[in-house]
This record gives structure tokens, C-alpha cells and sequence, in this order.
């Protein structure tokens, strides 16, 4: 039986980035995988992430993302795939909004470049935009957007290059811990390993026992009314309404026949099961999308084009869970805003299967903070 230094279950965003940075500090790792590389059945595809500095959920998340920034450069110069594109980001609101207040936050304690714009100011810069007269925004330049699939497959193949062993379609069966390692069985068999990190996704909540909520999310692509071409330099954006609601959104990405890409922010509803996921998109979900972008952006809803299902997997503050216990290391509830992390997270998780620390600020991601709950096991 091969035994390996490190066993990653789980494939994805943020095990895939694991994989990378294990296997290019010269460790012998074991990625398995479910279903196949970079697929469609969890929370990494979809085309497109925000990436932002501006960080409205807690200005210590900052120092995470802007290592971020110089990972992803990084990944891009070793695998020559376009995975990072600047576009400037906009988070609109009133004036008393969290989108609006906590992205200030965040730009001020940190000295990022940001202008405050009044409604006035965004419909003067970005036609396509309707704000009301209430309506205030923070811009940034250094927002844009990362695209998923390409990330996983990106550093996948960097860890295969390097010597990991990824095995896909082989769905972990059982894990358990014992004095000189860790063992995962599988249909084809048990490996045994010195450590383990699990980046389960919305698989999470039945393997780790935290209070974890899988949510079903809808993406959505609509033909702007007079062509795309209004959108092809193009700010990301998030828009908190007056009554809390929220909708995000992109540029023209993938050209006129693209279409734009827009979604309400934790719409779909808790309980969703992520082996029996609805993954049809209904009419009366793209209506509710259509009538708000009809709201906001004058030149949308066009056409409705197409649709796509994926997950949120989130704790109830909504940060991130990264911990590691008896030679364990979790990763977890990162959905809503996590994949910008990728490989910040994924270096983390070196650190942490490998030293059991880690030089970056994680303390606001330990699993301790639920009372209910101590560390993964």
C-alpha cells in the first residue's frame, strides 16, 4: 500500500489549491475526487467570481485577499490560463448599508484607493447603472473577477505535474485517525497517509458535525436590449437594495453571444442537499431576476439566455472554518465570497497539514467560535 505525506479529499477550489501547494513544497500527495476534475456539481464553476480588496464582511479579510492577488499572478505565470481580469468593482447602496458602510470600512483601515461616488456620480460614469437618488457607491480599481473552472483545472494540473496522485470519480467512504497517521478508504481501496485535509464543500455540514447551511444558488445570463457592448468595460458590482436584498454582477465576459451575468446574493433558500440538487432553472425564478435587473439596469433584462444552479455552503456569521485537530485539517463554509481565497487558502493548508501553523490571520475562521461545536473531528 503507498503511503503518502498528505490526503486530500475533495478537489475542488480549495482542495485543488491544497494539492498545488503540497505538492510543490515536495510533498507525496493523494487528491480524491468525487466526480471528474473541475466540474459543475459543487460551488466552483459558473464562469466567473468577484475578487475585491474593499472587503465589506470584515476588514480582516484584507491581508488574505491581497496575498491572494500575488498567488493568482503567480498561478497565471506558471500555467500561462487567463484566470484574473481587472475591471474595477462598484458596491452600491444607501449610505447606511453594510455594502456600502463595511467596504469603506475595510478601504479606509487598509489605505486602498477608493472614491465615494453619489447617485449622481454613478450614472454620470456607468450608464448602464439606475441607482435612486439615495443610492451612494464605493469604488475600487482593483476589483474584478477570477474564473473558476480555469482556476481548478489550473492547479490541478500543476499538482499532477509535480507528481501528486489525483484520482477522480473515487468518492472517500469512511477517514479514521490512529496514532502513526490517517487512513481513507474508498471503493478501490484504503491509503494511509501522515495527514489529512478535507475541503468537503457543501458536502460539509454531514462530514464535519459544524452548523453548516447548504443553499441552492442561481446564476443567470440575459442579452442586454441593444447588444453587450455597453458592458464590455464593465465594473463587477454589489447592489444592496433598501430592503436588504442584493444582487451582484459582471461584465460582458465571453463577448457579444456571452451575455451578462447577474444573481440575487443567498436567494435560493436552506436545506438544500447537494446529491439531489434542483438544478433546473424555473420561469418564475428567472421573472423575480429579470424584474429586478429591469430596476437597476435599464438596458437589462433583454433576452434571458441561460442559467445555472450551484451551492452556498455557510456558517452562521458567514466566515470561513479552517482548523486542524488530530492531524485533521478542515476547510469549509466559504461560499458567498470565498473563491477569490483559493490560493491564499490553499497555502494555509500546507501550512497547517504540514507545520500545524500558519503565518497568515485565521483566528476569525476557528470552529471553536460555535458554542455547540469544538474543532472538526
Amino acid at each position: 500500500m503507498t503511503t503518502y505525506d498528505v490526503i486530500v479529499l475533495g478537489l475542488g477550489g480549495m482542495g485543488s489549491a491544497a494539492a498545488h501547494h503540497l505538492s510543490a513544497r515536495g510533498h507525496r500527495v493523494l487528491g480524491l475526487e468525487q466526480f471528474g476534475p473541475a466540474h459543475a456539481r459543487g460551488s466552483s464553476h459558473g464562469g466567473s467570481r468577484i475578487i475585491r480588496q474593499s472587503y465589506a464582511e470584515d476588514p480582516a479579510y484584507v491581508p488574505l485577499v491581497t496575498r491572494a492577488y500575488e498567488l493568482w499572478d503567480d498561478l497565471e505565470a506558471a500555467t500561462g490560463a487567463d484566470l484574473l481580469t481587472l475591471t474595477g468593482g462598484l458596491y452600491l447602496g444607501s449610505p447606511d448599508s453594510p455594502t456600502v458602510t463595511g467596504a469603506l470600512a475595510a478601504a479606509t483601515e487598509h489605505g486602498l484607493p477608493h472614491e465615494y461616488l453619489d447617485a449622481d456620480a454613478i450614472r454620470s460614469r456607468f450608464p448602464t447603472l439606475n441607482p435612486g437618488p439615495d443610492t451612494v457607491a464605493v469604488y475600487e480599481d482593483r476589483a474584478g473577477f477570477v474564473r473558476p473552472e480555469a482556476a481548478v483545472a489550473a492547479q490541478l494540473a500543476i499538482a499532477g505535474r509535480l507528481g501528486a496522485d489525483l484520482h477522480f470519480e473515487e468518492p472517500a467512504l469512511e477517514w479514521s485517525v490512529h496514532a502513526g497517521g490517517v487512513a481513507v478508504t474508498t471503493a478501490r481501496g484504503t491509503y494511509a497517509a501522515d495527514r489529512l485535509v478535507v475541503a468537503p464543500g457543501a458536502w460539509a455540514p454531514r462530514l464535519t458535525g459544524l452548523p453548516l447551511v447548504v443553499e441552492r444558488q442561481v446564476q443567470y445570463w440575459f442579452a442586454p436590449t441593444g447588444g453587450v457592448e455597453p458592458y464590455l468595460d464593465h465594473p463587477v458590482y454589489l447592489w444592496a437594495d433598501e430592503t436588504g436584498s442584493s444582487i451582484y454582477g459582471f461584465p460582458a465576459i465571453d463577448g457579444p453571444q456571452g451575455g451578462v451575468k447577474i444573481a440575487f446574493f443567498r436567494r435560493g433558500g436552506a436545506g438544500a442537499d447537494p446529491d439531489a440538487l434542483d438544478r433546473e432553472i424555473h420561469p418564475e425564478e428567472v421573472a423575480a431576476m429579470a424584474a429586478r435587473a429591469g430596476r437597476d439596469l435599464p438596458t437589462l433584462p433583454g433576452t434571458f439566455l441561460r442559467g445555472a444552479a450551484c451551492m452556498y455552503t455557510t456558517t452562521p456569521d458567514e466566515n470561513f472554518v479552517i482548523a486542524t485537530r488530530d492531524r485533521v485539517t478542515v476547510a469549509c463554509g466559504f461560499s458567498g465570497h470565498g473563491f477569490k481565497f483559493v490560493p491564499v487558502v490553499g497555502e494555509i493548508l500546507a501550512d497547517l497539514a504540514i507545520d500545524g501553523t500558519t503565518r497568515h490571520p485565521i483566528a476569525l475562521f476557528d470552529p471553536a467560535r460555535f458554542s455547540s461545536v469544538g474543532s472538526p473531528s
